[in-house]
């Protein structure tokens, strides 16, 4: 946020905050350490089984390489350390990290980024009244008193800004010249936001499956049993980001009393506080949780040649316990989910499967109608390069964000529709229900432009290429 916590975070503030952390990952270290035996035991059971792979009917969309970059553009950034609007050059990867470097030429040079850039959490603000609002919401501000006319938080150079919200983490200002770069821009930052936000809990690494169940069962050992709405990002993220839950509240009482001057001012100081603590319990979670990991690793891999040896025997009193706790719960489980959820889903489906199909169809549209382009355009040129082209050009269309936002926005009203899920269940995080499943939406747009190039290109090496299409899906 630039300003300064000056001395209300302290030396000893800080030993306070590890102490914090550490405490809270003393407490979680026992449901990981379980929940890693768990993965680890169901990953050499995969193995042993070796299941076969579904086989679907698109061919799955190859990753692209993380350092690829999928945009880049010459911008004004604000710096807060000068205090001042800057030209830079900013690029985006594929794994949707945001590098902003001092200009074209230090990139090309290979200077490391001057700021990089993990959107997890983050919210895209495109006018200074959305900014101020969500900034008056994070600011617990104890005087309770508006201020009229007050001056912005910074600055905008130009009339088309882009402010980068994150939680906990120094805000990012943005500005252009024109609308269409600004909305052009805003959709990139999005797209980086949805991927860090739940790419990491798509993995399949044993650390990542034992990491999110304890994840779950610590919170509900803290009588947490809904969605999480900071279960974003990777596990030092998740982690610090339930540290900070606990933190804050404490920070607040004894911090923000002290705070004088304008608003604004005790807003910027306020924000810098809570960044330097993030900051002092990430650097402490981040040490931990390698350790943790590191001892876990170790002590499975003792045990391996017993867990191989055994697995029948696991196995089979693993179904006998599980026959035990069916017989056990599944009565007032079935009548509890027929009184209480049965009657209700189909009005809940009904609400979900509108928007989603939706935005299925767009897909649909859009890539119909970029295909439809490419043949035209390949019937009358008869030119294979320009063919080539226009397949090079299809390929990036599921990271193209302003094409692919007509689609996205299909499914944003959900956020808005499903009350029926926060009243009646507490489901509060629908947020995260989007953004999955934009992700699905666009992984389906890969896998789709995947299968039709690589039919094209097996056309092309097998002889004259079709002067027709069937673009029917």
């Amino acid at each position: 946020m630039g300003g300064s916590s000056s001395s209300l975070l302290d030396e000893n503030k800080c030993n306070y905050i590890r102490g914090r952390a550490e405490a809270e990952l003393k407490n979680f270290s026992p449901h990981y350490r379980r929940q890693y035996a768990v993965a680890f035991f169901r990953q050499l059971h995969d193995e042993v089984e070796q299941h076969r792979t579904v086989q679907t009917q698109l061919l799955k969309h190859r990753h692209t390489e993380p350092g690829k970059v999928l945009h880049e553009e010459v911008m004004t950034h604000y710096s807060a350390e000068l205090k001042k609007w800057k030209e830079r050059y900013v690029l985006v990867r594929a794994d949707y990290s945001l590098e902003i470097h001092e200009n074209y030429d230090s990139f090309l040079n290979g200077a490391s980024p001057k700021i990089r850039l993990l959107p997890a959490g983050g919210a895209v603000l495109m006018s200074e009244d959305q900014y101020s609002a969500l900034a008056d919401r994070f600011f617990p501000d104890p005087s309770g008193v508006s201020e009229e006319n007050a001056p912005p938080m910074v600055s905008m150079p130009d009339q088309f800004p882009v402010y980068l919200w994150q939680p906990y983490q120094k805000h990012s200002y943005f500005c252009f010249h024109g609308a269409d770069s600004q909305k052009s821009f805003a959709a990139v930052l999005g797209d980086c936001i949805r991927h860090q936000n739940h790419d990491y809990q798509k993995k399949t690494k044993c650390e990542v499956r034992a990491f999110l169940e304890a994840v779950q069962f610590y919170r509900q050992e803290k009588g947490h049993y809904g969605s999480w709405e900071m279960l974003i990002g990777k596990d030092v993220q998740v982690l610090s980001n339930l540290v900070m839950e606990e933190l804050l509240p404490s920070l607040q009482t004894e911090l923000l009393p002290k705070m004088k001057g304008k608003k604004n001012d005790r807003m910027r100081a306020w924000f810098a506080i809570v960044e330097d603590a993030y900051n002092v319990v990430m650097s402490q979670v981040s040490t931990g949780l390698a350790a943790l990991e590191e001892e876990c690793r170790a002590a499975t891999k003792q045990q391996e040649g017993l867990i191989r040896s055994d697995m029948d025997q696991i196995i089979n009193s693993k179904n006998f316990l599980a026959g035990k706790l069916k017989a056990t719960v599944s009565q007032p489980a079935v009548k509890c989910c027929m009184e209480n959820v049965q009657p209700y889903l189909s009005s809940i489906l009904e609400e979900l499967m509108g928007p989603i199909s939706s935005g299925f169809s767009e897909i649909r549209f859009v890539f119909e109608k970029e295909v439809n382009k490419m043949s035209k355009d390949y019937q009358e040129s008869s030119s294979i390069d320009k063919l080539k082209k226009g397949l090079a050009e299809l390929g990036d269309l599921p990271f193209t964000s302003l094409k692919m936002q007509p689609c996205y926005r299909k499914v944003d009203v959900l956020c808005e529709q499903l009350q029926e899920l926060r009243n009646r269940f507490k489901f509060s995080n629908t947020d995260r229900l989007v953004q999955i499943t934009q992700n699905y939406m666009q992984q389906a747009t890969a896998n789709m432009i995947h299968t039709t190039i690589t039919f094209i290109g097996c056309v092309l090496e097998s002889g004259p290429v079709l002067m027709k299409w069937n673009t029917a899906i």
